[in-house]
């Protein structure tokens, strides 16, 4: 380096240079080879290679290739009739036939059978003969409800087709559900409609129940005037009911006092207008439960309930709406219509035992 013509830095300095370039010479030659054993993800496809008709099946699968959803595939079709008779106050419906069905057996059949009802009157249903090992059923069954003229645009006919199981619960292939509201009932109908998924299970119209509550703190009174009910469900065979209303207070979860109604017969829209006084000291007023309940009567055999709902402070909704305002109007009486609710619902809110029988004081 001492006898090179060029100076001593500059020779420093070219060394230097030619390490870098040999460095990154080497990292290139690293990284080109670890590239080379990682095998491929992908094999790319000259699309410009294949013929037209299948360049599509390359890009986009078949329909019939993608598996649909239970919910997707076909469960078939029904035909039915419907035709209401105005004097008679009464609609035949008839269950023709079914094709297509889903199969839900292993073997690819099904067993089918159909149950018809109207929403309007849930207790009643009318069951098809099953049919073995077909999905091509003909039924020719008609079966007849009552059904007043006013009640007609308020319901809607289901028609539910089953698989029948003689070891297992019977499964569901589907529905037709029919809004009457949107059926022109003046002549009689005939048609086919696909079956859809059935719906989740509705929730059976009890009726509803109108009465007002008073309470004047200074007396202790609690006045309850049960006024009427409408649209209540139809407990006896001939469509109608034998309703009567049950009043009990309940202290400290306790059934304390009660009284009821007188009965009326063979109507869904009662009238009652009956006047209750019950004592209630002030200071228990926020312990008593107040429990509305509608009944059928029947003379030989044993009374059942319709519906029922309970007010208090422990009440939600509308209910608990209802006592919020005669506690905060003393002496002024509050009236308000309320929907019945099934009778374990309520009883479960309450924390009743239905089987078990306390004492109660009567006034």
């Amino acid at each position: 380096l001492n006898t090179a013509p060029v100076p001593k830095w500059a020779l420093i300095a070219v060394a230097v240079a030619v390490a870098v370039l040999l460095l990154l010479f080497l990292v290139c030659v690293v990284k080109c080879c670890c590239s080379k054993k990682k095998p491929k993800k992908k094999e790319k496809v000259n699309l410009l290679s294949v013929s037209s008709s299948t360049t599509a099946g390359l890009v986009q699968p078949e329909m019939e290739d993608l598996e649909p959803s239970p919910e997707d595939k076909k469960r078939g079709k029904l035909q039915y009739s419907l035709e209401y008779n105005l004097r008679a106050q009464e609609m035949k419906v008839g269950v023709k036939q079914a094709a297509d069905l889903k199969a839900m057996d292993s073997g690819g059949t099904s067993d089918p059978y159909v149950i018809v009802y109207l929403t309007s009157d849930m207790k009643k249903k009318y069951e098809t003969k099953v049919y073995r090992k077909t999905l091509n059923p003909v039924f020719n069954e008609s079966f007849t409800f009552q059904v007043p003229q006013a009640e007609v645009p308020e319901s809607t006919l289901v028609m539910q087709v089953y698989d029948f199981n003689r070891f297992a619960k019977h499964d569901i292939i589907g529905e037709v559900r029919l809004p009457l509201a949107s059926v022109n009932l003046q002549r009689a109908i005939e048609q086919w409609s696909d079956l859809a998924a059935a719906s989740k299970v509705e929730q059976e119209q009890l009726g509803e129940v109108c009465f007002s509550l008073r309470y004047v703190p200074s007396t202790g009174k609690l006045t309850v005037v049960v006024v009427e009910a409408k649209k209540l469900k139809r407990m006896d065979s001939h469509g109608l009911s034998d309703p009567f209303v049950k009043v009990h207070l309940i202290l400290n979860r306790k059934k304390w006092k009660k009284r009821k109604t007188s009965v009326k017969k063979n109507t869904l829209s009662p009238y009652f207008n009956e006047v209750f006084v019950f004592e209630v000291p002030f200071n228990q007023i926020q312990n008593v439960d107040l429990v509305i309940s509608v009944w059928d009567h029947d003379k030989m055999t044993k009374n059942e309930q319709i519906g029922k709902l309970f007010l208090g402070c422990r009440a939600t909704g509308n209910q608990l709406r209802h006592w919020s305002d005669m506690l905060s109007n003393p002496r002024r009486p509050i009236a308000q219509w309320h929907s019945l609710q099934a009778v374990d619902v309520v009883d479960k809110a309450l924390g009743l035992k239905t089987h078990l029988k306390l004492p109660l004081h009567t006034r």
